[in-house]
């Protein structure tokens, strides 16, 4: 009876943090409550390139960019924009991940008030040289977007999903529009553009001269955003209390006709690159009531991309890793049943008789392998970063790091790898006593650092490319010692805390045969059971179980969109663990029944690199971004070289795991003299 009423209590608390989830966005982001004529700050963060690119054909048809070629961001106040500045140009606090993401966000000149509508506003006028032009119009014709902030939510642009028939909202929106028009053979424009999405009216379109018509080509014209609808969605709590729960932005390319003036020349504006261009930029505000409330604002930004695909897929692949699953337990307890009852048999007769099969390893399965050292370094780092990988998507999936808060996932995701620096420094030395090795006190050094100076040393190499082309996503050296100041203190004394018990308190030295002096010769394999040929076969099964994430991770790490499908990820997730294990034990088995005691190099390379390998090859040859440039090559190429052998680590520690406790559990269960 008390067990049941413990358990009782236990569903309830359950059930009761799931509503409180469902209810609001955790950690507990306090909602900003405005009065009319209270000041609402718009604050304008970097410019970013973006997957919503599009181009707006002569005859009104919109089509798909293919230029996305810019992998980095920008600053919102580089120089070269000449955007409007406020008089005093303040950073806002940013938290750590947000930073390292890329993430610069700064006060703006807008002056904005609640429920106080505004009509072409003037803004500031500016004078863009012809060499600035030149280069605003390169990052137009990429599809680059400028990013807005107003209480924490984008201001977004509405974009419809053909696929599931949806409308819902873009972070972002352009830095100008790019028309697709016919000129004459001397690049002179024959046709005055039509209107570009949501600019003014009153666009029309011009005469075409019959005689130039032979002559015609298609020609990219680029206009440059100078004036903003601004749309402010809110809802009203009653007695005078209203909060922000949407914002979207209407862009329009305007050619003023006279300055400080709302006249308009009737065409969009074009930015000259052989002299100097002056630029009035204006905003009009709109606040529309809503019946949204403040607790599921977020809910019109949050879009699932094609959930029919997703759900097919895993599915399939569940189906698959369950069939694949059971015939591997049911030929492995039945062959190793077999063999416990044929080896443990005590019978006079055959006392004499040879040991066959995976027994006859038992001399040397526990021998120690070549750059032990560093492979159980590879492991212990490659079990922490397993362990950031499920802490953090488990808690993503259960709504604890919200979009509300930016850069959180990122900070969680760097404190957690401090933090499971013990864990992994645990595993690495009780790894490397398994190993029986003499230097542990190497170990205890190199576990973390190892892979932690991979990863910083990588990210001072961008860095240094980032800064050669003025990006903001540089991570400031302020950050980058915060970062090595936060692993000082957290992870490196852990680290050493866990080598440290690891040493005096793990018994994986114990093993259950002796290890014989004399290495026993290994027979000729079949093909399949070699190093290459099984490593691209086990890597299959792993892959497919997170390849249809894989775009959107990338499209989330590259083009600024939110990422919040955690529930698919979590599940794809345990099946790529799930598979990696199985597959590995499988295929360690029957090279020890083949005499082949080699297992555990070839446990983590079978395990890590061949689905490391299809990651690289999809993110390179599948990719269906448009790269061009060497900055864009180098730093794509280079953090997604990054992400394979990070992916390789965390697979190859599961695989070399599973293996390890697998031959103890059998070894452990033989009988030998």
């Amino acid at each position: 009876m008390l067990a049941a009423n413990k358990l009782s209590a236990f569903l309830l608390a359950t059930l009761l943090c799931v509503e409180v989830v469902v209810g609001f966005y955790l950690p507990g982001v306090a909602p900003m409550t405005f009065h009319k004529d209270d000041e609402i700050p718009l604050l304008v963060n970097h410019l970013s390139p973006s997957m919503y690119f599009q181009h707006l054909t002569e005859d009104g048809q919109t089509v798909k960019g293919d230029k996305e070629r810019y992998l980095y961001s920008y600053d919102y106040y580089y120089e070269k924009f000449h955007f409007c500045k406020p008089d005093h140009i303040q950073r806002q606090p940013e938290s750590l991940g947000s930073v390292i993401f890329g993430d610069r966000i700064y006060n703006s000149p807008f002056n904005i008030k609640m429920l106080e509508d505004q009509e072409c506003t003037s803004l500031c006028k500016s004078t863009i040289p012809g060499k600035d032009a030149k280069f605003i119009n390169k990052l137009i014709r990429n599809g680059f977007f400028q990013n807005w902030l107003i209480d924490g939510l984008p201001a977004a642009k509405v974009i419809h999903d053909t696929k599931t028939k949806t409308d819902f909202y873009g972070a972002g929106f352009e830095l100008g529009f790019v028309e697709v028009v016919q000129a004459i053979g001397d690049g002179k424009v024959s046709t005055a553009p039509k209107a570009l999405p949501n600019a003014n009216d009153g666009l029309e379109l011009g005469t075409r001269d019959a005689k130039n018509v032979q002559m015609l080509q298609n020609v990219e014209m680029t206009y440059f955003v100078n004036h903003f609808d601004i749309n402010i969605e809110y809802h009203d709590r009653g007695e005078g209390n209203y909060r922000v729960v949407g914002v979207t932005v209407d862009p329009a390319s305007i050619e003023r006709a006279s300055p400080g003036s709302c006249d308009t020349t009737g065409r969009p504006l074009i930015l000259e690159e052989d002299r100097d261009n002056e630029v009035y930029f204006t905003y009009s505000v709109k606040f529309t009531p809503s019946e949204t409330v403040w607790a599921t604002r977020w809910d019109k930004y949050l879009h699932t991309y094609d959930p029919t695909i997703q759900w097919f897929s895993l599915i399939n692949f569940s189906i698959i890793v369950i069939l694949l699953s059971s015939v591997v337990i049911h030929s492995l307890l039945k062959a190793l049943k077999s063999d416990f009852a044929r080896y443990n048999e005590l019978n006079l007769d055959d006392e004499f008789q040879e040991d066959s099969g995976w027994k006859l390893g038992h001399g040397d399965v526990f021998r120690i392998p070549h750059k032990s050292m560093l492979l159980s370094v590879l492991v212990g780092s490659g079990i922490q970063l397993f362990l950031m990988i499920v802490c953090t998507i488990f808690f993503a999936a259960l709504g604890f790091l919200s979009p509300s808060s930016r850069g959180s996932l990122a900070t969680v995701m760097f404190m957690l790898y401090a933090l499971f620096g013990f864990v992994g420094s645990y595993t690495s030395m009780g790894i490397y006593k398994f190993f029986q090795g003499p230097y542990w006190k190497a170990n205890m050094i190199l576990t973390p650092i190892l892979v932690p100076g991979f990863i910083f040393s990588v990210i001072l190499v961008m860095n240094l490319i980032l800064l050669y082309v003025h990006s903001s996503d540089v991570i400031p050296a302020s950050t980058l010692f915060l970062m090595v100041f936060i692993w000082i203190i957290f992870s490196l004394p852990s680290a050493i805390a866990g080598s440290f018990i690891a040493h005096k308190k793990c018994h994986w030295d114990e093993h259950p045969t002796k290890t014989n002096q004399i290495a026993r010769q290994i027979p000729f394999q079949p093909w399949y059971l070699k190093t290459i040929p099984a490593t691209l076969i086990a890597g299959i099964f792993p892959f497919g179980s997170i390849a249809i994430e894989l775009y959107f991770i990338y499209s989330s790490l590259w083009f600024n969109k939110i990422f919040y499908m955690f529930g698919f990820l979590l599940f794809s997730f345990l099946l790529l663990t799930l598979t990696t294990s199985l597959v590995t034990v499988l295929i360690t088995y029957h090279s020890l029944c083949l005499e082949n005691w080699l297992w555990h190099w070839r446990s983590f390379i079978i395990g890590g690199v061949g689905c490391a390998l299809y990651v690289f090859i999809h993110a390179i040859l599948f990719t269906k971004f448009k790269l061009g440039g060497f900055t864009t090559i180098v730093l794509y190429v280079g953090y997604s070289s990054v992400i394979s052998i990070l992916f390789c680590i965390v697979t190859g520690a599961i695989g070399f795991m599973s293996s390890m406790f697998f031959i103890r559990k059998i070894y452990s269960s033989i009988k030998v003299d």
